[in-house]
């Protein structure tokens, strides 16, 4: 078991704020790549199916991403008929064996009308974006050395898109909307914030897709290894910094500034996956009313102590609900 602190110590963390690594046209770039995917129309398609639960409407939902890719998921909602405050989930990494429909009811039976985002090529959601040079070793480095072709724009991009379809809801409340999700659904929660005016809330769970030169360095285990198979395969300082500069535009870190609603953070001290570095950079790069919850003894999973404070922060920013101690 890893021995906490591995990373930094916590009084190391809270000050710890690399400087950006933005290249020059990063705002321009995600302004232009917004307005390509307001050419794409907002357009769905609900189909209700079974599911054993009779306090909750459970429907598969499709939508056209960018570029037109058509992205699925699980949509469900409390039986009775109302308006009620939005919240679109997004998953781990290749990691959502069900398609996430059981969670997504959860999140119902608790009051929200909840989306569940498969996303492109890792679940059952098209992928239509190509690569231009044919040496990815996974997903992290699908179209890395073109960030115009980078597999995340469209990712990103249909998590944008998620939150609009859920606006144009009539059983959605479009002013209370949130965002939520662990690991890439927690970079992902945290991009949509960002590259959206929608979300009032956001909750993003010990975040991946951040800090990148620092998680290719220290991260022990999990995606961010792709980069290092990606570096062994395609060795040469140009292509490192290429990939690192197409890295950049996708950072999470870089996109903390620009967002503006409520978020809660969680960070484990001994998660060798996302390590607390980089998720305390994204953290105090946030310009908005902000809180991270630490837990010193967990890693990157399931932390039972979060629960309560995710489903109180949802409460009171979506609902209206003050939750006492």
């Amino acid at each position: 078991m890893i021995k906490q602190p591995y990373d930094m110590s916590l009084e190391e963390l809270k000050k710890y704020k690399p400087a950006l690594t933005r290249q020059a046209d990063f705002e321009e770039f995600w302004t232009y790549t917004k307005t390509l995917l307001d050419e794409e129309p907002v357009s769905w398609n609900l189909r209700r199916v079974d599911y054993p639960c009779e306090r909750a409407e459970v429907y598969e939902l499709t939508y056209s991403g960018y570029k037109g890719c058509t992205i699925r998921g699980w949509y469900a909602r409390p039986s009775e008929k109302g308006v009620y405050p939005g919240l679109v989930w997004y998953h781990g990494y290749n990691w959502n064996f069900d398609g996430g429909i059981h969670e997504t009811v959860n999140l119902a039976l608790h009051g929200y009308a909840a989306f569940g985002m498969l996303c492109r090529g890792q679940q059952g959601s098209e992928d239509n974006i190509g690569t231009p040079h044919g040496h990815e070793s996974g997903w992290m480095t699908k179209g890395v050395l073109d960030k115009d072709a980078y597999y995340y724009r469209g990712v990103y991009m249909d998590a944008v898109r998620a939150v609009e379809v859920m606006a144009g809801f009539e059983d959605v409340d479009s002013k209370r909307i949130g965002v939520i999700g662990g690991s890439q659904g927690g970079g992902l929660s945290l991009a949509a914030a960002a590259l959206s005016d929608i979300p009032a809330a956001a909750v993003s769970i010990h975040p991946f897709l951040s800090h990148y030169q620092r998680s290719v360095d220290i991260a022990m285990a999990g995606p961010y290894a792709e980069i290092h198979e990606f570096f062994r395969r395609n060795s040469s300082p140009e292509i490192e910094a290429k990939t690192f500069e197409t890295l950049s535009y996708f950072d999470v870190m870089n996109l903390a500034p620009m967002v503006k609603c409520p978020t809660l953070m969680s960070s484990g001290l001994t998660d060798d996956i996302t390590p607390p570095s980089t998720v305390f950079a994204v953290y105090n790069h946030l310009q908005t009313d902000k809180d991270i919850k630490v837990y010193r003894y967990f890693g990157h999973e399931y932390t039972p102590a979060f629960q309560s404070e995710k489903l109180g922060f949802l409460q009171k920013h979506l609902k209206g609900i003050e939750v006492r101690a």
